[in-house]
Parts: structure tokens; C-alpha cells; sequence
């Protein structure tokens, strides 16, 4: 064979070399963008009270959920309900997703479960669980029975029922049927009694889709077997809002705030009481804001009412027009920012009771703060003495000050406490020991306390009183 044409065969040998190996890894990548992304699949609990902290939970988990991909998110329900109203946001928020939603009841979805498991594209219950039982109760007083709802009430939270249904494509008369007792489904439940199904009860009447005892059983059932599950927690801060809106802290949280700006109102300056009631206020709003229920017209609403409190501390003595109306406006304000849309007028009502029951705690640990703290041990640290003295030795009062000791004189206005005296005929700025002083009555200097001059009233002169009959 010619040299010539052996140089030629061996070229088109490399060149053909040469691309095979250019083209081998590309025909790797394009294999392994044919192959099939392992798919991801999002468990989140809705376990225990169902609260307003828990419906931005859902709604971050459910957000978070879509941006990545997911092919599916699954709620594992248990729990025997919760609020009303955080029930309904988290319906809102499965029925706006376009994600693919699983409920999977696990034990029971009583009351706003029953609400959130019929939200859900496609609903499972395990062997043994429960669903239903949804009538609205009304909480009374702190430590009283709940009462059921009024008609207005179950009218409202049977219709969510209904809506929920349609957009699912589920039985709507059961559906009704678990929150009002006087709907009846002939051959399932009579009238006067509430709804509550059995997993092979769900199944028979085409509430929920199938049955699975455990989240790999439901996968495998909806092709979604061997996918990437990632468990939702609650972060730090979605469990201190929880942890805030929880009903018995809120209601803490009102007294603590009220009793400090109380404590504040009777004492001089601004110290510990002012700023523990403003900080208490501070995380109940907060956390009210955090899950929607407090908006910018509660919160200008309570800096009125703590601007009015604080004009009546500082600025005008005694107690008037400003101080109720900062009370007003604050009371206002707490009570709107823990009720929401949908609340009706009884929810309102049993809200205000709150309020006004947590003001009354701390009205009645106010006068015991204010009377029995000033004998405890340990608080003689922290308050005053209402005796310190005169004279260089017992604090700084002016040497101009010092000479009121013991002098006696006449109120030229009202003391209440604060106000002017008329002492040797020089007008001189007093506070009384505590009462209310009328204008014109006798005084007497009896402390001289830094720049506070303290006066008593004192009795009348000898030459002013009547003269026995004999």
C-alpha cells in the first residue's frame, strides 16, 4: 500500500478518535438531563391547639414548598381543633396554591382539623382515625364551660364548610353536617346529632380519597414512592409568636402591661413599673401583629392611648379626661388586635370580657403592690421612704428650701397632689403627703425632700374654731 495513502488512513483513525472522545461527555450530560429528577415531598404537623401562630407556619412551609419544586406537600393531621379563624387562613392558603396538597389524618381531624384536612386536594386517613365534630363553642369566663355557638355563628362556619367542599369536589351535605347538628343525611346521621366519621365511614361516603397507615404507604399510592422528604418545623421565631398569642399568655401579658402603667400613673417619674407595662404590651401587639390580627390602626390606636396616659403623668396632676381616654383607646385597641375577619359579635363580646378581666387583675394587684410592697424586706430597697429627713445629712435640698421646715401657710390652689402655696405670703411650689388638699386650706410643711417641698394639711387655728355654749 502507498505510504501516502497510510498517512491518510491514520488521520481519519485520530480525527475519528479525537471526536469520540469530545463527544462522550456530552453524551453523559444529555443522559443525565433525560434521567428523571428525584422528586421532593414536604411534611409539615398540624398537631396540637390549632392557633393563630400556626397559619404563618403553613403559609411559609407552603411557600417554600412551591420555590422549590416540590412535587407535593403533605399536612399529617392530629388534633381535636383550635380557633376558628386560623383554621380559615390556612383553608385560604391550600386553596390558592396551585402545589399538589395531601392531608393525611393520622388519629383524628376533629373541629378546625376537620376544616383544614377537607382544604386538601387529595385526603387520607389511617385505620382507626376520625373526622368531624366541627360545631363552633363559645369560651365563657376563665375557668367556665364553653357554650355552644349562636346561629350566626355555625351559619358562618357551616358555609366555610360548604365552600370548602365544592372547591374539592367532596359530599357537601356532610360536610355541613359536621358543624351544624340540625342538618340531617338520611342513613348517615339524623337531626340534633353532630357528624363525626369513621375511616371506613369516610371511605363508604366518598370523603376522603383512600386509606394508608403510614406517609410511605401514601406515597406509593400516589406514585410518589422513594422522593425526597423534608420535614417542616416551626422556627424560632414562628414558635415565640405561638408561644405570645397563646390565650392564657395574651391575657398575662394585658395584666402585666396595665398593672405596670397603673403602678406608674401613682408613682413619680418614669422607672421598672412604666417600662415591664410597656414592654409587656410591646410583645402582646407584636405578636398580634406578626399573625395578622394587629395592624397599623391598632397600633396608632394604643400609641394614642399611652401618649394620653403619658400627658396625664407628666404633665397634668391627678386624674381626668386624658387619663380614661388613654385607657379607652388602649382597652380599644388590645381588644381589636385579638379578633379577626369572621369573628361574630359573640366572639367580640368574649374577647372584651377577656380584656376587661385581665384589667381587673391588674387593678387588684395594683393596690396590693401599692399598699403591702413598702413593708416587704426586700422592697424597702427599692422604694422610697416616704421620712428622709432634713438637712444636709438626709439629702441635697437647697438651702433656699430648707428654711419651709415646720412653716405653716394656706394652699393656693388645689393639691392634687401638686400645686402652689401661700407660705409667709411667697408663693411656693408643694405636693401634698398623698391626699387631696381644697384651695384655701391650712398647711404645714413636713418634709423637705431634695427640691419637693411636702405639706399636710393641718388643722384649723385655734382662733377660727367656734366657741363652746356654756
Amino acid at each position: 500500500m502507498p505510504r501516502r495513502t497510510l498517512r491518510l488512513l491514520a488521520s481519519i483513525a485520530f480525527l475519528t478518535l479525537g471526536l469520540l472522545t469530545l463527544l462522550l461527555p456530552l453524551t453523559r450530560v444529555a443522559k443525565a438531563q433525560v434521567s428523571p429528577a428525584k422528586s421532593i415531598v414536604y411534611v409539615l404537623p398540624i398537631e396540637g391547639v390549632i392557633d393563630l401562630g400556626l397559619a404563618p407556619f403553613v403559609q411559609r412551609v407552603v411557600d417554600e414548598a412551591t420555590q422549590a419544586g416540590a412535587a407535593a406537600v403533605v399536612l399529617k393531621i392530629n388534633t381535636f381543633g383550635g380557633r376558628v379563624d386560623a383554621a380559615v387562613q390556612i383553608r385560604d392558603a391550600l386553596l390558592n396554591t396551585e402545589l399538589r396538597t395531601i392531608g393525611f389524618v393520622d388519629k383524628r381531624a376533629i373541629s378546625a382539623g376537620a376544616l383544614i384536612g377537607l382544604a386538601t386536594k387529595t385526603l387520607v386517613m389511617s385505620a382507626g382515625s376520625t373526622i368531624g365534630a366541627a360545631a363552633p363553642v363559645q369560651s365563657g369566663a376563665p375557668g367556665a364551660e364553653a357554650t355552644p355557638a349562636d346561629e350566626k355563628t355555625v351559619s358562618y362556619v357551616r358555609k366555610e364548610f360548604r365552600a370548602t367542599a365544592e372547591a374539592r369536589g367532596r359530599p357537601l351535605l356532610l360536610a355541613e353536617a359536621m358543624v351544624d347538628a340540625d342538618v340531617e343525611v338520611p342513613g348517615i346521621v339524623d337531626k340534633g346529632k353532630l357528624l363525626t366519621l369513621t375511616t371506613v365511614e369516610a371511605l363508604q361516603n366518598k370523603v376522603v380519597d383512600f386509606s394508608a397507615d403510614t406517609l410511605e404507604g401514601v406515597l406509593s399510592k400516589l406514585g410518589l414512592e422513594g422522593a425526597e422528604i423534608r420535614e417542616a418545623k416551626p422556627h424560632w421565631a414562628e414558635q415565640l409568636v405561638r408561644f405570645l398569642t397563646h390565650p392564657v399568655l395574651s391575657s398575662l401579658l394585658i395584666s402585666v402591661g396595665m398593672l405596670g402603667i397603673l403602678v406608674e400613673m401613682r408613682t413619680p417619674g418614669f422607672g421598672i413599673a412604666g417600662g415591664l407595662g410597656i414592654t409587656s404590651l410591646g410583645l402582646f401587639f407584636w405578636g398580634h401583629w406578626l399573625v395578622q390580627l394587629a395592624g397599623w390602626e391598632e397600633l396608632l390606636l394604643a400609641s394614642a392611648g399611652l401618649a394620653l396616659l403619658a400627658a396625664e403623668v407628666f404633665f397634668i396632676p391627678g386624674f381626668g379626661i386624658a387619663g380614661a381616654l388613654g385607657i379607652a383607646a388602649l382597652l380599644g385597641a388590645l381588644v381589636l388586635s385579638m379578633t379577626g375577619a369572621g369573628d361574630t359579635a359573640a366572639v367580640i363580646v368574649a374577647t372584651v370580657w377577656r380584656v376587661v378581666v385581665a384589667l381587673l387583675v391588674a387593678l387588684a394587684a395594683g393596690v396590693a403592690l401599692l399598699r403591702f410592697l413598702p413593708r416587704l424586706p426586700f422592697a424597702r430597697r427599692l422604694v422610697l421612704e416616704s421620712n428622709l429627713g432634713t438637712g444636709p445629712s438626709h439629702g441635697s435640698a437647697p438651702l433656699s428650701d430648707q428654711h419651709w421646715m415646720g412653716k405653716r401657710g394656706h394652699a393656693a390652689s388645689v393639691l392634687r397632689p401638686s400645686g402652689i402655696a401661700d407660705i409667709e405670703g411667697q408663693r411656693v411650689d408643694v405636693v401634698s403627703d398623698g391626699e387631696l388638699i381644697e384651695r384655701g386650706a391650712p398647711i404645714q410643711v413636713i418634709h423637705v425632700d431634695g427640691n419637693r417641698v411636702v405639706v399636710r394639711q393641718a388643722p384649723q387655728p385655734e382662733s377660727t374654731k367656734p366657741m363652746k355654749e356654756i
